[in-house]
């Protein structure tokens, strides 16, 4: 989340939502985001339904505005190559 969190101004400014999914709860994820100085949101996953859907694990998804998957980058983020991939789909 760290990694994001330096690199935010560059994704807000090619209009990318940063979120970050974890089944903590509520609490724990305000404790997290403060400690790291998080500015997008963090979601909660309970019942892990989200994680069902996508997988557990440090995966990035670029969805477009209709819901629609564009790329997928699983491990730590590389957010040079995630910038240039939102570059080359999106604009």
């Amino acid at each position: 989340m760290a990694a994001f969190q330096r690199d935010i101004e560059a994704f807000e400014r090619r209009n990318t939502q940063v979120l970050g999914v974890s089944a903590d709860d509520l609490e724990t994820h305000g404790r997290f985001a403060e400690s790291l100085n998080l500015t997008f949101p963090l979601l909660v996953d309970p019942d892990g339904k989200i994680q069902a859907l996508y997988g557990p694990g440090r995966i990035a998804f670029l969805i477009d505005k209709e819901g629609v998957i564009r790329a997928i980058h699983k491990g730590m983020p590389d957010n040079q190559r995630i910038l240039g991939k939102i570059d080359e789909i999106f604009h």
